[in-house]
């Protein structure tokens, strides 16, 4: 991908608004938030996010009509580089902005682009995605939350998992099984429920990191408008799989930032502590760095390459990629700093930002689908291997 002189000129006008905006009452939201740090300053980012989109700087690749700035690829993925760059807070808008906006532009009727489409700009109204469950989790194909309808209304009984935000978000974007008797992806419907209604039960989930970002939500008789499915009923897993596709696009390169800094600050670690003295740590942060390069180098040519060279695995290779990557170097964290990080700081469970990094990394490879799940994708839609058999 190669920025023009043009794209340049984008890339100093957010650095130096970034930096005009980063100070007085959000300063101190530097660097806060994101995966396994949800809970950080959520009222802060809640307003900054707001800031942002008063700015003009959310929705940048969502089109004019739609409240978007017709961004190109190329500007996208300076915004999120810059922005991760800038040690700037994780927006809590995110899953609005980046999965149901674009998955409601490309599916949602007239009606739903007007009610929905003006709030995510705004950053006004909060979203979390209702995939998962207890036993539909990488295999998402094999959810069992159900949606009747009732008159006018969706009546939805289940319950989802992992759930990030839940507790703060206005809506969530649910899978259901609408047709009974059905499997698999077909009979499922893709819903928008309000979260704060009676039927609705979120209940958090503790980690090992001692933080509770995921959440259980169970649907117990929660009701939604007959008009609030996105697509045709039924055609669900179609609309989901966009939702996914979306994910693993150009913001994974402000990802990579913040895995980059990361990097940077375990070498300096080794370098205080002696730890680089030993070749073979040594051999095992150059390959990190190595490994890091390539992530990007990837995921910046398979940007830059576009749809017509897509076979349907370029998300599963790139999660594929970063998870173990990041898995890796938690695991390098607890070997750089020896003995010292098998020991919290304090009572009752102190823990250091290194053995975060472990601790959370452990799910890299689980959460947004399971390594074991991309691989399988990869091989049918990729390698043309057989399907695997499913029951």
């Amino acid at each position: 991908m190669q920025f023009s002189p043009q794209d340049e000129a984008f890339r100093a006008r957010i650095r130096q608004w970034l930096a005009g905006n980063l100070t007085g009452r959000f300063a101190a939201l530097a660097g806060a938030g994101g995966p396994g740090r949800e809970h950080e300053a959520l009222a802060g980012r809640v307003a900054w996010n707001r800031h942002l989109a008063a700015a003009g700087w959310t929705c940048l690749g969502w089109p004019a009509e739609y409240g978007g700035h017709d961004a190109t690829l190329a500007q996208q993925v300076i915004f999120y580089e810059e922005y991760a760059r800038a040690g700037a807070p994780a927006r809590v808008g995110y899953l609005g902005e980046e999965l149901l906006g674009p998955t409601l532009i490309a599916f949602g009727t007239p009606a739903q682009k007007r009610r929905f489409l003006p709030p995510i700009a705004a950053a006004e109204e909060l979203w979390c995605q209702g995939y998962s469950e207890p036993g539909a989790g990488s295999d998402l194909a094999a959810v069992a939350t159900t949606a009747s309808r009732d008159g006018d209304w969706w009546v939805i009984t289940g319950q989802k998992v992992w759930t990030s935000l839940a507790a703060e978000a206005d809506w969530c974007f649910v899978l259901a099984r609408t047709q009974p008797g059905s499997r698999r992806g077909a009979g499922l419907s893709y819903l928008l429920v309000p979260m704060r209604q009676k039927g609705i039960t979120v209940r958090p989930i503790r980690q090992l990191t001692g933080t509770a970002e995921f959440n259980e939500v169970f649907f117990d008789g929660a009701r939604t408008h007959g008009s609030l499915v996105v697509g045709e009923a039924g055609d669900g897993w179609r609309v989901a799989r966009a939702t996914l596709a979306v994910e693993r696009g150009a913001a994974t390169l402000g990802q990579q930032i913040g895995f980059e800094r990361e990097l940077r600050r375990l070498v300096a670690e080794a370098r205080r502590t002696g730890a680089a003295a030993d070749p073979l740590l040594r051999g095992r942060l150059a390959r990190a760095w190595i490994g890091l390069e390539a992530m990007r180098a990837h995921a910046l040519h398979t940007l830059a390459a576009g749809p017509a060279a897509a076979t349907g695995a370029e998300p599963s290779v790139l999660k594929l990629l970063w998870s173990r990557w990041h898995q890796e170097l938690g695991e390098l964290a607890m070997a750089v700093r020896g003995a010292p990080s098998m020991v919290a700081r304090g009572a009752p469970y102190d823990l250091d930002d290194w053995q975060r990094l472990f601790l959370f990394s452990r799910a890299d490879t689980i959460y947004g689908g399971s390594d074991e799940i991309q691989r399988t994708i990869v091989a049918e839609r990729a390698l043309g291997l057989p399907r695997l058999a499913r029951p």
